[in-house]
């Protein structure tokens, strides 16, 4: 393989590798986070089905929820995880 062909595989790959990462919110320790209840609740508040399917945190140190929005499409919505603010949503078709 050619080194321009090498190097345009790399590029490719490195993109799909950070389109897949998610946000990175904090490095503030947990003392300060919202709790996952408080989390679901925004979640709810802010128009998201009350279907919780999955809440965690993300390796960026997000609170990451999986649900579904008002017109039931599947979303997984990251929120940081002190202020509560959406940093990213990604729907699902």
């Amino acid at each position: 393989m050619t080194f321009r062909k090498t190097l345009v595989l790399a590029l490719a790959l490195s993109a799909a590798a950070a389109a897949q990462a998610g946000p990175s919110c904090t490095e503030e320790p947990t003392s300060k986070w919202l709790t996952a209840e408080q989390m679901s609740e925004k979640f709810r508040a802010q128009g998201y089905v009350d279907d919780v399917r999955k809440l965690h945190v993300s390796k960026g140190k997000c609170w990451e929820i999986y649900g579904h929005d008002k017109a039931g499409k599947a979303v997984e919505v990251y929120f940081h995880p002190i202020t509560g603010a959406i940093v990213q949503e990604n729907r699902k078709d």
